[in-house]
């Protein structure tokens, strides 16, 4: 597909890290005179740049980007509220005549942006703190204990290790009265009415190996100790440490001296490996779309089967 795209459509590109997406969507937005909306749960944040492969600045110079800054560190952040202002971006989009392109790899953003959403509340500070704290007194497994009773279908799909769902779970039941695996059991709701060409760009697990190495190293040359000590300086460090991002969070064990700067790219390179495997699963189970792989196609050779993928009729979400 090389002509104008039927009004209110949304494309949408996706897939696994450092498969080159960022430069692809690019292209895809220059094609169609579009506006390249950040799809990625870590390139929301206005602080993280370096570490995160936004586009540059030059490039968001170039044509309208939305939401690469959408949050500041620290500001509360979820797939439902990403999906509603993404939703409103794209309608301002339309109201131009132009092709909203989203670009990123959090497939949970995606699904609530075009499955919709389940209508879950709104977050709530005050029961967020005071079970913050009450984590960091009594620990996650006594939590993921709280919740087994409250909500025992919830606790029972959800790792013993993963913090932030079972605070929400919480967060939710204690708010409304309701386990959020009730409320997930509601029809969506979807934020936005449009027609969604969905395309996941993929890689040789070997190939995306490599690559993967080469933009850590490449991150780390670029500046991200120093972007990382900017973000401490600010007075961001707990934010970012609560964030788990892969590259700050070996970005400040070197900069505190717990590890050298090769052992950072080690570790760096290491976890965003572990988390391209989770991704790459994750998609292959939740995601139906035509899959087109980057491997050694040059870039105009790559946005062309990419305009040919998204131009078929074979199952999109």
């Amino acid at each position: 597909m090389t002509g104008p795209l039927p009004p209110r459509t949304v494309v949408v590109l996706t897939g696994v890290t450092a498969s080159g997406k960022t430069a692809l969507g690019e292209a895809l937005a220059s094609h169609w005179d579009g506006v390249v909306v950040c799809a990625d749960a870590r390139q929301v944040f206005a602080e993280l740049d370096v570490g995160t492969g936004k586009p540059t600045r030059i490039e968001r110079g170039s044509r309208p980007h939305a939401l690469f800054e959408w949050r500041r560190l620290g500001e509360p952040v979820s797939a439902g509220a990403w999906a509603r202002a993404a939703a409103a971006v794209c309608e301002s989009a339309f109201a131009e005549s132009r092709t909203p392109v989203l670009v990123g790899g959090s497939g949970l953003y995606v699904r609530a942006l075009v499955e919709g959403l389940h209508g879950t509340p709104a977050r709530d500070a005050a029961i967020r703190a005071t079970l913050e704290a009450e984590l960091e007194h009594h620990g996650v497994e006594a939590t993921h204990a709280r919740l087994a009773q409250l909500d025992p279908a919830t606790a029972g799909r959800l790792s013993v290790r993963d913090r932030q769902r079972i605070l929400r779970a919480l967060e939710v039941v204690l708010a409304t009265g309701q386990p959020i695996s009730a409320l997930h059991a509601r029809p969506r709701q979807r934020p936005l009415e449009a027609r969604f060409r969905v395309l996941e760009l993929t890689e040789e697990p070997e190939v995306l190996d490599a690559r993967i190495e080469a933009r850590t190293r490449c991150m780390f040359d670029s500046g991200l100790l120093e972007e990382t000590q900017r973000v401490l300086d600010a007075g961001g460090g707990g934010a970012l440490a609560a964030l788990r991002a892969i590259g700050y969070d070996e970005a400040r064990a070197c900069l505190a001296g717990d590890c050298t700067r090769e052992q950072a790219v080690a570790r760096t390179t290491q976890r965003t490996r572990q988390f391209a495997r989770r991704q790459r699963t994750w998609f292959r189970h939740q995601l139906e779309a035509p899959r087109i792989a980057s491997g050694r196609r040059d870039a105009s050779a790559l946005l062309e089967a990419a305009l040919a993928a998204l131009g078929t009729d074979e199952p999109g979400v």
